[in-house]
């Protein structure tokens, strides 16, 4: 199956957008949404929070709460739950004194706070006395879920859904979309019975667990009337059940889009996943410099305030599971002392360990790489435009105080001859987005003269360009031998390219136009360059590109079976990185001669073979004409009455003419 069409550009500018909202790269300039620089801070303190809470340390994380976030304290609900933890913890440190401490504290701040947190608290608070009786080593204790260090980070997760909400510090727009995009890929895969080779990726990348959802204000409770519209496309774009979904746009106070992110926030990524993936992806774009390359320069900081505890690197604050749990503030700093400066180097299995790897096909090309890198002057402007990656460090020292040494010295990459493989690829890519198709011909064809023979499609599209430059400067007799020498040869060779070379010759017809030349897609010719060329250099394509193109494909696909368009997609940007305007090289986007070729994989045939790939036309054709037939009113009622996808729901009506009473007792008869 062909590989679906990404508008990468688009996806660099959100990824860029997302490196500077993250602080990831060394770049004054601020973020595009200022929104997201404003709610940097915040995100920063709600990571100081959740990790407080993960590890035990509860009074550091109210202690925060009190100096950034006092409305949490102030929600009894929450400071029930916070104190009945703090009790926990307490006796899970087993001293004597903290055992004494443990009964003052039920005394004097827990019983009285369990009086007016909410009915079922006082009830609550009896049930976990019997921690005094029961070890917290028992498994089949009534109080075995309170010992549970699991508990935690429940708590961790609801209180991290208020503050994100109150705060609007949802996070950077590209990776709520690669949320939403792999869990649709993930229920769609699940829906076919399919197992696609980027699966194994997804499922590590986000993981299974989510934060609790938010508790709505008390004043909200009372009965609300959203539409059910927004409920239904909540609760099946975000996978809530429809009390849910009720719940969500009551803490939004019936805000949609506000209640999709505050849901797309609540799942999580492996973080340190996530920057490998990005650092990886910018490196090869072109956007970062080789190697992880930080400043060697101390981070100044303030005095540390008082009650705040250490700060977490993101490379381990995403793995809890091999955390250390410490009992108190300084063992927490000793273990995260001691972890600071661990360079995460993550390999994905089945997938290449390195881009930067020197494994080309043969050493024989180095020599003209490197002479050809170095007479090139170009290469050296390009190369200062580029950021220095700057990873996830001294993130949160500025929230506690605490400032951990490191050398500042981060192992870069060693291979001279890979990144000049690197730089000549995107010397190449950036000569073929500016339309300069005559000489990357010529310097590929001088470096290895066989690419094109294996990438005739490439030739085409790269002479096509050619051809219509010289026609948009006037230079018929000019662009007549490209196409004699160069066009009519290949497209005799491979029938697909006789359609665009008809196309490409009617331009002969028109004035001299520049959109002749600008209408191209060079940027995506040049992107399909990089990836053939580069594989030819032993460069393989980062494995966030092979992530977008599966899921945004399965996007495409599972929203054809809902018969719909995504009301989400937008404020995602989703319907951008589709956007792959292609005027005269469209017929190429589908040849089987793709150069386009990291593919979905070959049990991608069994998703063509059932709904096929189609244009955006089509589908609004196909969800227009199933509308026609049934009423928005009576979809939505066979789907809440019967707790059925919307496409099922809608062939049910069709067989019944669209009269949803009948097929409700139909189903119930």
């Amino acid at each position: 199956m062909d590989s679906w069409p990404v508008n990468w550009e688009a996806l660099d500018a959100l990824i860029i957008d997302f490196a500077k909202s993250e602080n990831l790269i060394e770049d004054s300039s601020p973020p595009s949404s200022p929104s997201l620089t404003s709610s940097y801070h915040s995100r920063l303190i709600i990571r100081q929070i959740r990790w407080s809470l993960e590890v035990g340390n509860i009074d550091a994380a109210i202690d925060i709460l009190r100096a950034h976030a006092p409305f949490v304290l102030e929600d009894h609900r929450l400071l029930f739950r916070l104190q009945k933890l703090k009790f926990i913890e307490l006796l899970r440190k087993g001293t004597r004194d903290d055992r004494i401490f443990a009964i003052d504290y039920l005394r004097k701040s827990l019983a009285p706070c369990a009086l007016n947190a909410y009915p079922e608290a006082y009830e609550e608070f009896k049930h976990v006395l019997l921690a005094f009786i029961y070890d917290k080593d028992d498994q089949t204790s009534p109080v075995a879920n309170e010992w549970a260090e699991k508990r935690r980070y429940e708590i961790a997760g609801l209180v991290s859904s208020v503050l994100r909400a109150h705060f609007h510090a949802y996070n950077p727009i590209f990776s709520m979309a690669l949320r939403y995009l792999m869990s649709i890929h993930k229920g769609f895969c699940l829906r076919q019975g399919l197992v696609l080779p980027i699966s194994n990726l997804t499922e590590r990348l986000l993981l299974e667990e989510r934060d609790f959802p938010a508790l709505p204000p008390e004043s909200l409770y009372e009965a609300q009337v959203f539409d059910e519209v927004d409920i239904q496309a909540l609760a099946h774009a975000v996978e809530l059940t429809r009390q849910g979904a009720i719940d969500s746009l009551r803490f939004a106070k019936g805000d949609l889009f506000q209640a999709f992110q505050n849901e797309i926030c609540r799942m999580r990524l492996d973080d340190a996943m996530l920057d490998e993936l990005v650092r990886e992806y910018c490196v090869y774009r072109g956007i970062v410099e080789p190697g992880m390359q930080t400043s060697s320069e101390p981070l100044k900081v303030n005095p540390p305030e008082s009650g705040c505890c250490s700060s977490l690197d993101s490379s381990i604050d995403v793995d809890h599971s091999t955390a250390k749990h410490s009992n108190s503030e300084t063992s927490a700093l000793t273990d995260l002392s001691s972890m600071q400066g661990i360079d995460v180097e993550l390999r994905f299995a089945s997938e290449p360990t390195n881009n930067l790897e020197d494994c080309s096909p043969s050493g024989s090309h180095q020599s003209e790489i490197s002479s050809l890198l170095r007479n090139r002057s170009k290469g050296a402007g390009e190369r200062s435009k580029r950021k220095r990656w700057r990873g996830r460090h001294d993130d949160l020292d500025f929230i506690s105080g605490v400032h951990f040494n490191r050398d500042g010295k981060q192992e870069g990459v060693e291979c001279t001859s890979a990144e000049d493989k690197y730089e000549i690829v995107l010397q190449m890519k950036e000569l073929a987005s500016r339309g300069m198709a005559a000489e990357v011909v010529e310097e590929i064809s001088t470096l290895d003269p066989d690419f094109f023979v294996q990438n005739p499609v490439l030739l085409f599209q790269l002479k096509q360009v050619e051809f219509l430059k010289l026609v948009g400067l006037g230079d018929h007799s000019g662009a007549l031998r490209v196409a004699c020498s160069h066009l009519g040869p290949l497209a005799a060779r491979d029938p697909n390219l006789l359609k665009p070379l008809k196309e490409t010759l009617l331009s002969l017809l028109r004035p001299n136009e520049e959109a002749l030349v600008t209408g191209l897609p060079l940027h995506a010719l040049a992107t399909s360059l990089q990836v053939a060329f580069g594989k030819r250099l032993g460069i393989e394509e980062p494995q966030l590109m092979r992530i977008m193109r599966a899921t945004l494909h399965t996007h495409s696909e599972w929203f054809k079976l809902q018969m719909c368009k995504d009301r989400f997609e937008s404020l995602l940007r989703i319907d951008s990185l589709k956007e792959n305007n292609t005027p005269v090289l469209t017929s190429l986007a589908t040849s089987k001669s793709n150069i386009d070729s990291c593919t979905l994989g070959s049990s991608q045939a069994t998703i063509s073979s059932t709904t096929g790939v189609s244009d955006d036309s089509s589908s609004t054709n196909q969800a227009s004409s199933q509308d026609a037939i049934c009423d928005e009113n009576a979809i939505l009622k066979v789907m809440e009455f019967l707790a059925l996808p919307r496409a099922d729901a809608i062939h049910l009506l069709a067989q019944y003419n669209g009269n949803a009473e009948t097929v409700i007792q139909q189903i119930f008869a």
